[in-house]
């Protein structure tokens, strides 16, 4: 693996490389790269597969306390590419798809993107624990558009992060949003310049990887259960969830 030197930016990161998913490390954060251009990096079946392999080994590797994924070439990624099912009709869907291996990690998760983030790459985005946008990144979901289903959860992980009135614009119309259009529908959190976007998203996930393990554990695995949930729903799960952690802290949690 690669360590990240000052001043690198993606692209110069994955430059004659070939992988199409390209794997880098910066002290404790890991950054997973989608690298096929030539695809907008919509991703293949291997690709899907690295995906679940590399997150389930940052999930065990001890070294490893936060992931950053995000796509190179000025795209996030499509999604899957759609042009491998001719070729291959009867392909069963590659299991755990990536919205799968996104949420069943326990490690922080963040979505950082810097170009278009359409349909899949919109779904798989929206597993993670949160998103950061460059200025230039947009965003849409075109599967109505384009004739197809979603199959990694878009539907609802959409209408969850804005709320249904948008989702359903974004879904019906196939429309591409704005970074800042997205931010204020929070869809993405922050809106960093495309140049910057890079170290903001290291030092953010620096910072985050030197919180607790264990704590940092829960308000990710717990965010992500009560998300839509009903309010009294959410207020039990947390409850019961905390009184756990305290239980195998005999410090307590302050």
């Amino acid at each position: 693996m690669m360590p990240l030197q000052p001043l690198e930016t993606i692209d110069t990161l994955v430059a004659g490389c070939t992988d199409e998913l390209v794997v880098v490390d910066r002290g404790p954060v890991r950054l997973l790269i989608f690298n096929r251009p030539d695809k907008r990096n919509a991703m293949s079946s291997a690709m899907r597969r690295g995906y679940a392999r590399e997150l389930a080994r940052a999930e065990t590797d001890d070294a490893v306390h936060c992931v950053i994924i995000t796509g190179a070439h000025g795209y996030f990624s499509a999604g899957v590419d759609i042009k491998e099912r001719p070729l291959a009709p009867n392909m069963p869907m590659v299991r755990p798809h990536p919205v799968e291996a996104s949420r069943s990690i326990a490690k922080p998760l963040i979505a950082m993107i810097d170009g278009p983030c359409i349909t899949g790459g919109l779904e798989l985005a929206l597993s993670c624990t949160f998103i950061i946008g460059s200025d230039r990144s947009s965003y849409a979901d075109t599967h109505l558009k384009i004739g197809i289903l979603p199959g990694w959860g878009g539907i609802s992980l959409l209408a969850t992060a804005i709320g249904a009135r948008r989702a359903a614009q974004m879904q019906l119309s196939g429309e591409r949003i704005s970074a800042n259009k997205a931010q204020q529908w929070g869809l993405i959190n922050d809106v960093v310049s495309s140049a910057d976007i890079l170290p903001h998203c290291i030092a953010l996930a620096t910072a985050i990887a030197g919180l607790d393990p264990v704590k940092r554990q829960l308000y990710v695995t717990l965010n992500r259960r009560i998300s839509g949930a009903a309010q009294d729903k959410a207020l039990a799960i947390e409850l019961v969830e905390i009184d756990r952690i305290r239980g195998l802290n005999a410090n307590g949690m302050p």
